[in-house]
């Protein structure tokens, strides 16, 4: 068994990112600036968006962070997105979810430009995802595909079972790991909470990834000897224990199921450092395809 390291592989890319915005800003073009949104004051939320500015700062990227209290109208936020998006400096719009619950998500997403949505939700880039044309890719699916390239895993042929079908993992997922190119040409099933046999559909996978939200749902009996498993879930676990008072699980079980896997993501430091990296790729691309 090998660890798929997301810290290695995100601070890899990371680097290549900072390496070049220094090159534009030696070139005398615009440094890449991103707009992060927060709403309320969700101790999860909070910890993602200050690691994302964080991430922003040491690749030499802008970041500017809009926070607002619990009662913001979604009026106010839309407001606020629409000021974004008129902002010739924003390059990338990032809304942190969830949401409260007066704010409707799918409008707050709908209402960002596709040419800033860094994040890739927009139905406009979720379409042309579907179509194999260039936009901006959801960051965690993204993500993985960065990391199974930085390992060289080979994909083409494989069977590749997704375990949740939400539209931030889950689908746009299963479409990147069957369009042609690296990390992709796979046989995908994707699997949900209906599916009939799910073991049977996980044990056949030289590829699983799991995107379901419950810890630990996948045991070492539900795993092919030498698969890939990509663990996307953290969830925070009571844990007396521990000095936070919690740990974080991720979907798999790690300790059981490691051992059967040629690769597999630990949780925390696998998919999540990559999606950071993957939404300062995004918005580096943003920046140049407004601005050369």
């Amino acid at each position: 068994m090998q660890v798929l390291d997301g810290k290695k592989a995100g601070q890899a890319i990371r680097e290549e990112i900072r390496l070049q915005v220094a090159q534009r800003l030696t070139e005398g073009k615009k440094i890449p600036h991103l707009a992060a949104i927060l709403v309320g004051n969700n101790g999860a939320s909070t910890t993602y968006v200050g690691a994302k500015v964080k991430a922003c700062e040491e690749a030499g990227i802008r970041s500017t962070l809009h926070h607002f209290e619990s009662d913001l109208t979604e009026f106010q936020l839309l407001e606020k997105i629409r000021d974004l998006n008129n902002d010739p400096d924003i390059d990338g719009i990032l809304v942190q979810l969830p949401l409260p619950k007066q704010i409707r998500e799918e409008e707050v997403i709908r209402a960002i430009d596709p040419e800033k949505d860094v994040d890739g939700f927009h139905p406009i880039n979720q379409g042309l995802l579907m179509q194999g044309l260039p936009g901006f890719i959801p960051a965690t699916p993204y993500g993985i595909v960065l990391l199974l390239q930085h390992y060289k895993i080979e994909t083409t042929g494989k069977e590749a079972v997704v375990i949740g079908r939400s539209n931030i993992v889950g689908r746009p997922m299963s479409i990147l790991l069957s369009q042609p190119g690296p990390a992709g040409n796979c046989t995908v099933t994707l699997c949900h909470s209906k599916t009939q046999n799910l073991n049977e559909h996980i044990r056949r996978a030289d590829i699983v990834v799991a995107a379901l939200g419950q810890p630990e749902f996948v045991k070492a009996d539900m795993i092919k000897a030498g698969a890939v498993v990509i663990d996307v879930g953290i969830t925070r676990v009571d844990n007396p224990s521990k000095k936070s008072g919690f740990e974080l699980k991720g979907d798999v079980d790690f300790s059981n199921v490691s051992p059967l896997c040629s690769w597999i993501t630990p949780v925390p430091g696998g998919v999540g450092p990559m999606t950071i990296a993957a939404l300062l790729q995004n918005t580096l691309l943003a920046c140049v395809r407004r601005n050369n």
